[in-house]
């Protein structure tokens, strides 16, 4: 990372310490702020903004002062460049916009370096409404029917657990490569992930969760000497298992169950888990977004919305529904 403005450092450092935001969280911050402080630095110069000439922009020394001059058009146009130089979509903008948002208010209310939050009333780009794409349940029991036939796989075992997790506790990719041992209840009725901002929750363990942890367990030492003795899935270097590998088996075996031409991803088995409990296992929404671990009931809400079969069965008892 480039020797960033003072004020960022001092500013992921409390994101760091005080606001306890995740190393993941505060490399996006310093990522957004290092892009936008090049955009500034290439237009404070006179300098038409593009790829080669941000690269080589020197953020080091802008100070408060400098920042203080920044403006809402300012901010405007740098998301105009990202949307139309950068070809970024709305969702990444916004997440531009919140971290621009995040930064201004630290100067203004914790540093007070700053008199105004000249981001403060820009909103949000406006999102495009798409409903998350999912594995049908049938499709879900092909995929964990692909896990058990590949017998000569010897991580077989811990590989059906990882699917076998997704598919039914619906956990983010970090937090499932993020569970060790310790976090395992003894009795397997539970365990504790750490989600999005550092957030512990419980994941409450059904049989066939229960069943597929005992049973990798029980093979977990044939692997050889583990590394990381306390992290439950163990890769082949004995180590945790990264995220990357475990996209790589999710992708293995949706190729092997045939599903792997349809787009779907490590996300989508959350989705999955997620449409299954609403759709089929009837659970409220509300018990939903606490499972998910999602901050606010709107964004559990777009499962409600997915296919649902109350509506197609209004459909069919339409008075009109046969007349042809």
């Amino acid at each position: 990372m480039p020797k960033m403005p003072e004020a960022v450092d001092q500013y992921t450092t409390y994101c760091r310490t005080i606001k306890n935001r995740s190393e993941k969280t505060v490399s996006e911050y310093e990522h957004d702020l290092l892009t936008f402080f090049r955009y500034m630095t290439v237009t404070w110069e006179g300098r038409e903004p593009s790829e080669e000439n941000l690269a080589d922009a020197d953020i080091s020394k802008i100070t408060v002062c400098d920042i203080a001059t920044i403006t809402a058009e300012d901010i405007l146009r740098y998301l105009g460049y990202t949307a139309k130089d950068r070809h970024n979509s709305a969702v990444t903008r916004s997440r531009k916009l919140s971290s621009l948002k995040g930064f201004f208010k630290y100067l203004v209310t914790v540093k007070r370096s700053l008199k105004e939050n000249p981001a403060i009333d820009i909103e949000a780009p406006k999102k495009s409404q798409s409903l998350p794409k999912f594995l049908s349940l049938d499709e879900s029991i092909d995929l964990l029917e692909a896990v058990q036939n590949d017998t000569e796989n010897p991580y077989r075992e811990r590989d059906y657990c990882i699917i076998t997790l997704f598919l039914n506790c619906g956990m983010r990719l970090s937090e499932l490569t993020g569970i060790s041992l310790p976090d395992i209840d003894s009795e397997l009725r539970s365990l504790r992930v750490i989600g999005k901002g550092n957030k512990e929750r419980i994941v409450y363990l059904n049989d066939a969760c229960a069943d597929s942890i005992r049973k990798y367990i029980a093979v977990r030492g044939r692997y050889g000497e583990i590394k990381e003795k306390n992290a439950l899935f163990i890769s082949r270097n004995h180590r945790r298992i990264s995220n990357q590998m475990v996209q790589k088996i999710v992708y293995k075996y949706l190729d092997m169950a045939g599903l792997g031409n349809r787009n779907y991803s490590v996300h989508k088995l959350r989705h999955t888990a997620a449409t299954l409990m609403y759709q089929t296992g009837k659970v409220d929404v509300r018990v939903l977004k606490d499972i998910l671990g999602h901050e606010q009931l709107n964004t559990t809400q777009i499962y409600t919305h997915v296919s649902d079969k109350g509506m197609e069965d209004a459909m069919k008892h339409n008075p009109l529904a046969k007349k042809k």
